[in-house]
């Protein structure tokens, strides 16, 4: 559930590894974010609506994740596909690190702050999904790939590190690494990989997940 950049890199490393797909999403554009080579249903609805759930094949699903932008809606379809349809393999993205805690404990796996990477989601929805993130020995520094709010495209990338206090590290672009300088802007379907302090991760996530603040 959820055709944001999260959702779509999810769906189509999951196709690539196999596995029939279904993207559920209220916005039908939002489907855009898909290569056109994606051969899954995309399914228009709310992701905790049962008639949405079943016309993409929760019945039969191994797994579902929530990855939408909102933690209620993500909360209760996760809920939902658990409790009304007995799928197993369920993980939610929880935004509120406190909330998050309190889902772990009803048994409902999460994934919250900027940790969250579609390989982190992978490990929790299929056994030996993918490698980790990279952190520094000391355990203090994570280089991790955000979502962007789509209002920071055509930004130079130096105004988030202004906004973050993190530093670029690198930018996917087209499936190509591109090392930034002090021109580089962000385009549209950008990745972007931030370096950071992992206890200013939640902050960092916040800052760029949102609209940038537009300056008087």
């Amino acid at each position: 559930m959820g055709c944001g950049r999260a959702g779509a890199t999810l769906a189509q490393s999951l196709e690539s590894a196999g596995h029939s797909v279904a993207v559920i999403d209220q916005n039908p554009d939002s489907f855009r974010r898909l290569d056109p080579e994606y051969a899954g249903s995309k399914v228009t609805g709310l992701g905790f609506d049962r008639d949405t759930l079943q016309q993409a094949g929760i019945e039969d699903a191994f797994g579902f994740a929530a990855v939408s932008d909102g933690d209620n809606s993500n909360i209760l379809a996760a809920r939902v596909v658990r409790e009304t349809f007995g799928v197993e393999n369920v993980v939610a993205r929880i935004y509120d690190p406190h909330r998050a805690e309190i889902y772990q404990r009803l048994g409902i796996p999460t994934v919250a702050t900027v940790r969250w990477t579609a390989d982190q989601v992978l490990r929790r929805l299929l056994p030996m999904g993918a490698t980790g993130e990279f952190t520094d020995a000391s355990g203090q520094i994570v280089l991790a790939e955000v979502d962007v709010h789509e209002g920071w495209v055509g930004r130079p990338l130096r105004a988030i590190e202004d906004a973050t206090g993190a530093r670029v590290a690198f930018v996917t672009r087209y499936g190509d690494g591109v090392l930034p300088d002090a021109q580089s802007v962000l385009q549209e379907n950008d990745i972007v990989h931030l370096l950071m302090r992992r206890d200013e991760s939640a902050t960092v996530e916040r800052i760029v997940t949102a609209a940038p603040e537009v300056k008087a």
